[in-house]
């Protein structure tokens, strides 16, 4: 089996292009099962985040094309449209990928630590879908444990970067003094709430939590003092935000134009950050057009973010060499499966000659013989029993002058042969 990681991430394609390939929560159990029922793709699991769409495969055979039609299907994309912003990384590749990837070597944020959940939750709905086999198991396992090897072993997390962070950090270069502001935040999930912890850190006068279901939003707030609201509330509380964040799963845009246009004539025109962390976008890209509104998407934020940087460039380095070594090693665990096999067929042939050996030596104390005699004589057709073929074959290798046989032999069987006969 071959495998595959392919996919699109924030260095290979615009945000416009990543929204397009997006697989919401409710159509990802959908979408594995439909790609797995393929009659090449064995095994299967979908990363689906604002930054990157990846799929994990294993494969019948080494031609990719089978996903990449079914990619491009599933998104109504044509192969001019998406076929530019795609990687694909086989075998090896795709391993070390997978391992880059969860220890946030290949994240927008160098060493964010998200994406190792968002990663375990990839394998929970791949698991629960049923499209993980042995293979794919092994491997999301192995990836987690060297993940957490790097977060150990080396300081890739030391400093408090990620993609909230930079939003924060953004809004405390817009308005020096948070204490004075508030701030509405779109959402409550892992990023809203990494938000909302650093905007609490940093003294903001006041959080709102809007949110789908009001009760999740309820439990954030009231965890950093603030109030929540649910989303169809937004227009009646939206003037009062001087900082607005979004960060749902929404399919839709959840703040048009029109609305944030009332909105910043009701604040007599002070000025507003947005900042939309969504993908796809939460927030109309119309909005950015107008006058007192300062709009980010997750793009804009990489210079913020790359200030933080520096201080993980050699711990990434660090993580690099731990990430080789742990390549090598499951290759390592692939190559052996391909002896399983010829073990297997080894076990049952040897344990087939010490059946009928047994049986006969059985059949020969029921007949009253003497039992050391018959002992002796099992042992003697069993050990000509296990080393009749390899002998013959060992053999004619020697008469062929096939000597690397010979050599292997020799490794195989941890043979110790003085060098004067060979």
């Amino acid at each position: 089996m071959t495998l595959l990681a392919f996919g699109i991430n924030h260095k290979t394609a615009p945000v416009k292009i990543r929204e397009r390939v997006a697989f919401c929560p409710e159509k990802l159990p959908e979408a594995l099962q439909e790609l797995s029922a393929h009659n090449r793709v064995s095994e299967v699991a979908i990363l689906s985040t604002c930054n990157r769409t990846e799929l994990y495969c294993g494969l019948d055979d080494s031609d990719p094309e089978a996903v990449l039609s079914w990619f491009r299907k599933f998104h109504g994309l044509d192969a001019r449209e998406v076929d530019p912003y795609i990687y694909a990384h086989p075998d090896r590749m795709a391993v070390r990928h997978m391992l880059r990837v969860a220890s946030g070597l290949d994240s927008l944020v160098l060493g964010e630590p998200q994406i190792l959940g968002q990663m375990k939750s990839a394998y929970s709905t791949a698991h629960d879908a049923g499209t993980i086999g042995r293979k794919l198991n092994r491997l999301f396992q192995h990836t987690f444990l060297v993940a957490k090897q790097v977060r150990t072993d080396t300081a890739i997390g030391a400093s408090p970067v990620s993609v909230a962070f930079a939003a924060v950090n953004l809004s405390r270069q817009i308005y020096s003094n948070l204490s004075e502001h508030t701030a509405l935040l779109i959402g409550a999930g892992e990023t809203i709430e990494l938000v909302a912890r650093h905007l609490h850190e940093n003294g903001i006068r006041q959080i709102v939590v809007a949110n789908r279901t009001v009760e999740k939003a309820h439990a954030l707030a009231a965890e950093f003092g603030g109030y929540a609201i649910a989303l169809n509330e937004i227009p009646a509380h939206l003037a009062e935000a001087d900082i607005v964040i979004s960060s749902t799963g929404s399919q839709l845009p959840i703040l048009g134009k029109g609305m944030v246009e009332s909105a910043v004539k009701a604040r007599k025109h002070r000025p507003v950050l947005m900042v939309d962390i969504a993908v796809p976008r939460d927030i109309e890209s119309e909005v950015g057009e107008l006058d007192d509104i300062y709009l980010y998407t997750v793009d804009d934020l990489q210079e913020i973010i790359d200030e933080g940087l520096r201080s993980r460039q050699e711990a990434a380095q660090q993580a690099e060499e731990i990430i080789e070594t742990q390549v090598a090693h499951f290759m390592g665990w692939m190559r052996s499966l391909q002896a399983v096999a010829t073990i297997r067929s080894y076990r049952d042939r040897s344990e087939a000659m010490r059946d009928e050996v047994v049986e006969h030596a059985m059949r020969q104390l029921r007949a009253g013989h003497d039992t050391e005699e018959v002992i002796t004589e099992l042992a003697r057709q069993l050990t000509n029993k296990l080393t009749h073929e390899p002998c013959v074959q060992m053999k004619q290798a020697g008469y062929e002058g096939r000597l690397e046989l010979l050599d292997t032999a020799r490794e195989l069987f941890n043979l110790k042969i003085p060098e004067d006969n060979l």
